[in-house]
């Protein structure tokens, strides 16, 4: 028995350095794979049991590890739309069943359709954006996300809902004496149209003005508010903090058909100090027509569509999963990994919060093989080869010998 299993332990041996220059020749294979994790082979030693007697060879079992938390270096690409995750994390992308997997391949191009898909086919998943509410994250599942689309909608315009206008009026101004004080806002119709405002200022009493807002092109009266200062200057609680400004009560410039709508504008930064008439120039959303120029994705993930005259619209925010154990993670073709039995569950969440890292446009994360330590591994591998193969024809010859004992 102890010559045959010599030769089972020899035959086990070459199995299992065949199994460790597998995983060598695949992380060679993929060194410059974008977000690659190296595989690497674990050996342990398989008892027999022996007795007083006799000695049975056992040998050795192999399990293949993923250094899937290992983090590659990073890479700057000139492309906005390749990222990089910086720390935990993964991103979510769909195949082409539809099924959700994660990876850290963040080479992504726009399609003929739009839609963000990296140079294994699969599509970047990420939730609808609504200006000032975080997307609803189901933690635990893929439940309402969608297809991170780019298409272009050609010209665009916006209409403006709301702004804000701050100023200092001069406390020194005279009721009934000193003119009042004028500045204006370029506001946007439903067709991006501009029309211009005027917001005129008036004395009334000690610490106490009215703002009226005035459509230049008609002089139609849109709306006004009382102004009440406390004595160090700021806004009382009794004054208005805002003034509604009636879109409707002027018509649509000629041969356009475009209306404006009801604007509520912020007042809150008014102030009245000893010193001039200085408005702070307002703010106000919407936009003219513009056409879509680019792309831009910041650190949280968050998806702008870049127009011509600057402006930046937030489309999407990209999705990110994590497991307890990454490095248990089951993977597939196309540089991704789905949820395993040792994994853990998958977790989702927003680039910059909890455990998760930050999103780097522009670069890509590189494989983590490193070249030197797997041509190490390979001639070691190769040697115990060999040495194995030498015990098994031991073996081999040893048994010769036993079976000529009879002749």
């Amino acid at each position: 028995m102890s010559l045959y299993g010599m030769m089972r332990t020899g035959g086990s041996g070459m199995n299992a350095q065949a199994n460790r220059l597998g995983t060598v020749a695949e992380n060679i294979a993929n060194a410059n794979t974008t977000g690659y994790k190296r595989a690497s082979t674990e050996f342990s030693s398989l008892i027999l049991p022996t007795s007083n007697g006799a000695y049975n060879s056992g040998g050795v079992e192999t399990k293949i590890r993923y250094s899937i938390s290992e983090q590659g270096p990073t890479t700057y690409t000139t492309s906005g739309t390749d990222l990089a995750i910086n720390g935990g994390g993964f991103f979510i992308v769909s195949g082409a069943n539809g099924n959700n997997v994660l990876t850290r391949a963040g080479a992504f191009t726009p399609n003929g359709n739009g839609d963000l898909v990296n140079s294994a086919g699969y599509t970047l998943m990420g939730y609808e954006y609504q200006e000032g509410v975080d997307p609803t994250v189901v933690v635990n599942g893929f439940d309402g996300l969608t297809k991170v689309n780019l298409a272009s909608d050609g010209l665009v315009a916006k209409g403006s809902t709301a702004g804000s206008m701050g100023a200092n009026l001069n406390s020194a101004d005279v009721v009934g004496t000193t003119p009042p004080s004028t500045t204006s806002l370029s506001v946007f119709d439903s067709q991006g149209n501009s029309r211009l405002l005027d917001f005129t200022y008036t004395k009334t009493a000690d610490n106490t003005w009215t703002v009226e807002v005035v459509d230049r092109a008609t002089s139609t009266s849109l709306g006004t508010a009382n102004l009440e200062f406390n004595a160090d200057g700021s806004l009382a609680a009794s004054s208005d903090t805002s003034v509604t400004v009636d879109g409707a009560a002027i018509s649509p410039l000629a041969g356009t058909g475009a209306e404006l709508a009801s604007l509520e504008i912020d007042l809150t930064k008014t102030t009245q100090l000893g010193y001039k008439f200085n408005p702070d120039g307002g703010k106000i959303d919407g936009n003219a027509p513009s056409k879509v120029a680019g792309y831009q994705i910041d650190d949280t993930g968050i998806v702008y569509v870049k127009y011509e005259n600057g402006d930046l619209d937030p489309r999407y925010r990209v999705a990110l999963a994590s497991v307890q154990s990454p490095d248990n993670l089951v993977p597939q073709s196309g540089n991704v990994y789905s949820q395993g039995v040792d994994s853990g569950v998958i977790i989702t969440g927003f680039a910059g919060s909890g455990d998760f890292g930050s999103i780097q446009s522009g670069a890509l994360e590189g494989s983590n093989v490193d070249i030197a330590n797997e041509l190490t591994a390979m001639i070691e591998s190769q040697r115990s080869y060999t040495a194995n193969s030498k015990v098994f024809q031991t073996g081999a010859d040893l048994l010769d010998v036993l079976v000529n004992l009879k002749r």
